[in-house]
């Protein structure tokens, strides 16, 4: 796991923002931290922060582009657990490909904290919380906040000719 060279969790102020968190229900133990940790990062920052759930990794892209339509950023947080099949490489591959679309198509920040782990103790370390060496759910928070209000900034800017 890399957790070198990550940026400072910088305390962003963002009122008036409205972010979607969309998780997943499989490994729900893991999931709730990482949405309890996504949620007091947006509180901290002054964001509105509404929870959306749906069954599984593979249902992650679809309502978080629609709440990239209605949001000013989404958080998409799940916990895919490789297994003894491929299946675990679709899975991580399609819910990538999907959320950097949304992300580009929808022209929205989408944090990206869906866990792709070997094993469930990879998992709770990264999930946050006492003894964990990661915290994926608020920095995922952070990353679409610090997005969205850099994207604010390009935005003031005239188009180009």
């Amino acid at each position: 796991m890399a957790t070198t060279g990550r940026p400072g969790l910088a305390e962003l102020k963002a009122e008036g923002l409205a972010v979607a968190v969309v998780s997943t229900e499989w490994n729900a133990g893991i999931v709730d931290k990482l949405v309890q940790r996504a949620r007091e990062a947006g509180k901290v920052a002054g964001v509105q922060v509404d929870e959306f759930k749906v069954a599984g990794a593979l249902e992650l892209p679809v309502v978080v582009q629609a709440a990239a339509q209605r949001y000013d950023a989404v958080v998409a947080l799940g916990c895919v657990i490789r297994g003894s099949t491929a299946h675990f490489d679709y899975v991580c591959d399609s819910v990538t490909e999907g959320l950097t679309r949304i992300a580009l198509d929808e022209q929205t920040p989408v944090g990206n904290g869906v866990l792709t782990v070997d094993n469930e103790q990879q998992a709770i370390e990264r999930a946050g919380g006492e003894g964990a060496i990661e915290d994926k759910g608020a920095e995922a928070m952070q990353a679409a906040i610090g997005a969205c209000l850099e994207l604010a900034k390009v935005r003031t800017r005239p188009v180009k000719n």
